[in-house]
């Protein structure tokens, strides 16, 4: 390493280039109404606010990750997710998701749908939660052979459910390259 740079600066210039060397590698096309956002972290790939339904209080959002950690896992991202969904009746939220999976392009795909109150951390290690009643979840776990994608839809329900089609196109319509 060069004497000029310092461990964290030279972790973050390879975790940088790590990520930008997966985001190479699938493709997918995004529909021409989803609005690029800037990314907040190396590990979101792209970020994306779906025009809300009249009605709606808010855009729904769609964020795409890859997760250069190894401890990152696909069950304990979707486990995670998944009681960030608060269901009103204070059953857990794992009784209300469901999930499908599917090939496509020889990867594996499995989508998680949960409805509930959103109740994410605002920000990480913040403490704070939000709490977005009537809100849907839905996530896909694309795996590749570099590791899995993770994407994360978000949003008021009925706006979730009138951006579907075109979510499920995406991610039927994915591919990989090495």
């Amino acid at each position: 390493m060069p004497p000029c740079l310092s461990w964290p600066v030279a972790l973050t210039f390879f975790l940088a280039s790590v990520t930008a060397s997966a985001q190479e590698s699938l493709h997918y096309q995004a529909p021409p109404d989803w609005i690029q956002i800037e990314t907040a972290s190396p590990q979101q790939l792209d970020h994306y606010g779906l025009p809300r339904t009249p009605g709606d209080p808010e855009d729904a959002e769609l964020s795409v990750y890859y997760f250069v950690d190894d401890t990152v896992t696909v069950e304990s991202t979707l486990e995670l997710w998944t009681n960030q969904m608060l269901q009103p009746d204070g059953r857990p939220p794992s009784e209300m998701a469901s999930t499908t999976s599917f090939d496509v392009a020889d990867l594996s795909v499995t989508v998680l749908d949960v409805p509930g109150i959103y109740s994410a951390e605002v920000q990480p290690n913040s403490g704070m939660h939000y709490y977005k009643r009537d809100f849907r979840l839905k996530a896909a776990v694309v795996e590749t052979p570099e590791g899995p994608y993770f994407f994360k839809l978000t949003g008021p329900s009925q706006t979730v459910a009138d951006s579907e089609v075109e979510f499920n196109a995406l991610l039927t319509n994915l591919s990989f390259q090495q």
